[in-house]
Parts: C-alpha cells; structure tokens; sequence
C-alpha cells in the first residue's frame, strides 16, 4: 500500500482545482506534484498562463498560488506498481472538502481519464469534474500544442 506523501497546494484565492489521479514514483521520490521532467503539466500551464515555466519545487508552489490553481489528487492511498495508473487497487479517496471550503474554486477539472473515473466513482462533491487529456508522457498520442489547446478551457475559470 502506498501513502500520497504531498499535501494539496491552495490558498483562500484558488480558483480552480486540479486533481490528478496519484503521484509518479518520481514525484512521489521529489515530493510534488508532476515531477517527472517528461510530464508536461508545467509547460502547458506555463504556456497557458504566459509565464515561465517554473523549475524548483518552491518556483511550482509559488505558480499555482500565483495563478490561482489549486492542486492534489483523487488517490490518498491505493496498491500500485510503479507509476501505472492501471494498476491501482484498493482505493482510498483524499477529502477535497477543506480545499472546496477554504478557497474560492470555482472548477474542478481533472488530469486523466483514470483521475476522472475515480473522481465520479468516489468523491461526494457538488462539482462536475471537467475531464482533460493527461499531461502524462505515457499520452503520446496528444503534442504539447494539442494539450494546450484542450486545457485552455481552465482560463475560463481564472
């Protein structure tokens, strides 16, 4: 079993949460979210909100609080090999009510078919989840122009 090691990043002026489905064996070893340096969530959010693309872990934590974004994922605990959302077992969910409640979300939207599924099948929440191609480099068959293209929707939000 393992353990989500990385609290969620908001503050009272996040806007929107995003909610990926459990953390990389990289950044689960980096202790942040999107850590392996193929994943693309930094350079679509970057491009997106015509920002440099952060780098360091507190560069990351000062983005999202920056731009308004909050994020955590679906997964507090599960079964897992490796980083293969496919493997996941015996799930237990994180509660995103603290977040809802102590910020100013007006959206969720989730990284992932597999952070979508989860979120319908387990989270009791007055939000619809809007589902987005994952950044993952495991979704070859979506470019970085074609990711940024489908994620823009978040700008409606902030």
């Amino acid at each position: 079993m393992e353990n989500h090691p990385i609290p969620p990043v908001y503050d009272k002026n996040s806007k929107i949460l995003i909610l990926g489905s459990f953390p990389s064996v990289k950044s689960r070893e980096m202790k942040f979210f999107y850590g392996h340096p193929q994943n693309r969530f930094w350079k679509v959010l970057a491009e997106l909100t015509r920002s440099e693309c952060p780098q360091t872990i507190e560069e990351k934590r000062e983005f999202l609080i920056h731009n308004h974004i909050a994020v955590w994922d679906v997964i507090k605990s599960c079964d897992i090999i490796g980083s293969s959302d496919s493997s996941i077992k015996n799930v237990s969910v994180n509660d995103i009510k603290n977040i809802i409640e102590n910020s100013d979300i007006k959206a969720v939207f989730t990284n992932g078919g597999t952070a979508h599924k989860l979120y319908k099948k387990y989270m009791d929440c007055d939000y619809e989840a809007v589902k987005l191609p994952s950044t993952s480099p495991a979704n070859a068959a979506y470019s970085l122009d074609k990711l940024i293209n489908e994620w823009k929707v978040i700008l409606d939000y902030l």
